[in-house]
């Protein structure tokens, strides 16, 4: 049975860049933000250390991502407890989503053979001490199974109304 993984890369964390375009003799070519490739090398590299003389993930696999902002330098003592506990979130970019994507990306190839392996994603920004981002990556034989209820969607919700889809 495969072990998690757990990768840890200090500082504040960032989002994938959108890519960017340029006209070059009448073709458009596409790239990546210096900042994006810089970022996603860094997590690489943390990356491998991690993982030392283990093999890739070969296996649907979940993906737990916490990103910890530090807690602005004007706010209180007080202010601040309440952000390192949980009780103020930051609501501010990188989005969440946009964070998740850089570290996918970066991790495939390295830590699981391609980013469809991963069937379950628990994301998270909050306060802490230290700008860092924690990734813990396991395979899902090791995880609890757990069942997710699906409401039911009324059809006058899918554009029909009455139940006659008119």
């Amino acid at each position: 049975m495969s072990e998690p993984i757990t990768i840890t890369l200090a500082g504040v964390p960032q989002g994938k860049g959108r890519a960017r375009a340029f006209l070059r003799h009448g073709h458009i070519r596409h790239y990546t933000p210096d900042r994006t490739r810089s970022y996603e090398g860094m997590i690489r590299t943390a990356a491998m250390e991690a993982l030392g003389n283990r093999q890739a993930f070969d296996e649907p696999v979940e993906l737990i991502l916490r990103a910890v902002f530090p807690a602005p330098a004007s706010w209180s003592n007080r202010k601040r407890a309440q952000a390192y506990t949980g009780s103020i979130k930051p609501g501010k970019k990188p989005d969440l989503d946009n964070i998740a994507k850089a570290w996918n990306d970066a991790l495939n190839g390295v830590v699981y053979r391609d980013d469809s392996l991963i069937c379950r994603m628990s994301l998270e920004k909050r306060y802490g001490p230290q700008a860092l981002v924690v990734v813990e990556v396991q395979p899902m034989t090791t995880v609890p199974h757990r069942t997710i209820t699906v409401p039911s969607v009324p059809f006058c919700v899918l554009g029909e109304r009455n139940g006659g889809g008119e």
